[in-house]
């Protein structure tokens, strides 16, 4: 069958635009201000792009092949969707080449995993998984993850794996997929001499329903300011109680290294004890974004949309500036969030505290529960669905941990079958 006659310059631009979109995506799924609909829009675009290139056939993968040859994340995705779609080995072989070549676009070949139907992956993960090289087992790890698919005995396997990112991985996939089995192997792994093989099975024991040796693991982390805070952070909180969990953030207050994450911990709590604080940490322009979404972590209020929003503070400067000689490059972590007014808050919450109960957990102004969470996954923004499935989670730990970053349609297709 011979290929369509295509028009390179037309075909040219969905490559682009795809793996431009999917870049985009790839933020938007931890961002502030993106929706279940927002992310499944978004996704319906990257699709539109693909579909293109699909319709353009060979002509379409050849020009997708030629953008390979850069190297970066959004090219390898849309070659790979192409590529297993195909299901062409020499296709699948050129992008395993180049992800090889440039193992920090390994993201966006597990996300091409996730994004194509499961029929097209038959016999492809467990290749993965089988591999001599570590970067496949701990990319067929992370499939089974999206997908939510037991990897069995790989899973083991992984975790005793020579490689600590393997290690690392397979337990986040444990966590994930509530295999609450092979909690004693994860708590033995506190002890691997890698840094983040510790961190994921501590993170992946606290969510499977240890209280013990992960949580006091991750508890120091934090307390000694270490990697993989806000990993922690969002499991740690959850899993201590009202009590414990002020003990623990009334240390972190006191360590400037560590206030950012007393805030974010505050908002994670839920508990309103810590709202006039909150306030007063609005007025401090480095923590006055992050402090404004822990509010709306706890009470719901959207500060833009409830105009309750303040004015950037005139000199203010976060992230990398246009000046050569700063050395600062880490971009702005609030950038999508916007300034609260820290007077006009004081107002809303005299009006409105009287409505929230002391002692009790709150998560966009209900108290946290299973049929709440439900409500936010559906109905939240991307790191508000992410803390209701965490908390869902850790309500019941043998079941999967939903996973916000699938394909939107996706999301929307299970949640409308678990809600009704």
């Amino acid at each position: 069958m011979n290929s369509p006659a295509i028009i390179e310059t037309i075909v040219s631009q969905h490559a682009e635009e795809a793996a431009f979109l999917w870049l985009q995506r790839d933020d938007a799924v931890h961002e502030p201000h993106y929706s279940l609909k927002d992310l499944a829009k978004l996704d319906d675009r990257v699709e539109a792009h693909l579909d293109g290139l699909r319709i353009a056939g060979e002509g379409g993968w050849l020009l997708c092949r030629k953008n390979l040859e850069i190297k970066e994340p959004g090219e390898v995705f849309t070659a790979a969707v192409l590529a297993l779609e195909s299901r062409d080995k020499d296709k699948l072989d050129a992008v395993y080449s180049v992800v090889e070549q440039a193992p920090e676009t390994a993201g966006a070949m597990i996300s091409a995993l996730g994004w194509v139907k499961p029929d097209y992956l038959g016999g492809k993960v467990s290749g993965l998984l089988a591999s001599k090289e570590p970067l496949w087992r701990r990319i067929g790890l992370a499939a089974c993850a999206i997908h939510r698919v037991d990897p069995g005995k790989n899973l083991i396997m992984g975790l005793e794996d020579e490689s600590a990112e393997v290690r690392a991985r397979a337990a986040r996939t444990a966590g994930e997929l509530g295999r609450t089995d092979i909690k004693a192997q994860l708590l033995s792994a506190l002890t691997d001499e890698n840094e983040e093989a510790r961190l994921w099975s501590a993170w992946s024991a606290v969510l499977l329903g240890d209280r013990g040796n992960a949580v006091r693991y991750l508890s120091d982390l934090l307390l000694d300011g270490s990697r993989g805070l806000n990993v922690g952070l969002k499991v740690l909180i959850r899993s201590l109680g009202l009590a414990r969990s002020r003990l623990l953030l009334g240390e972190l207050v006191r360590n400037p290294d560590t206030l950012r994450f007393a805030i974010l911990g505050a908002g994670i709590t839920g508990d309103t004890e810590y709202i006039p604080w909150l306030i007063k940490q609005m007025e401090d322009p480095q923590y006055a974004r992050v402090a404004g979404e822990a509010f709306t972590c706890i009470t719901a209020v959207d500060i833009a949309y409830d105009d309750l929003e303040g004015e950037k503070p005139d000199g203010f400067e976060a992230g990398p500036s246009e000046d050569p000689r700063d050395d600062n490059v880490a971009m702005d972590e609030d950038e999508d969030l916007p300034w609260p007014d820290a007077k006009l808050i004081t107002g809303w919450w005299r009006q409105h505290s009287q409505e929230f109960q002391e002692g009790r957990r709150y998560l966009l102004g209900k108290p946290v529960s299973q049929e709440h969470c439900q409500w936010v996954l559906v109905n939240g923004k991307q790191r508000q669905r992410e803390a209701a499935a965490l908390e869902i989670a850790l309500m019941q730990p043998k079941i999967t941990l939903f996973e916000t970053r699938m394909v939107g349609k996706q999301q929307q297709k299970i949640l409308s079958t678990t809600s009704a």
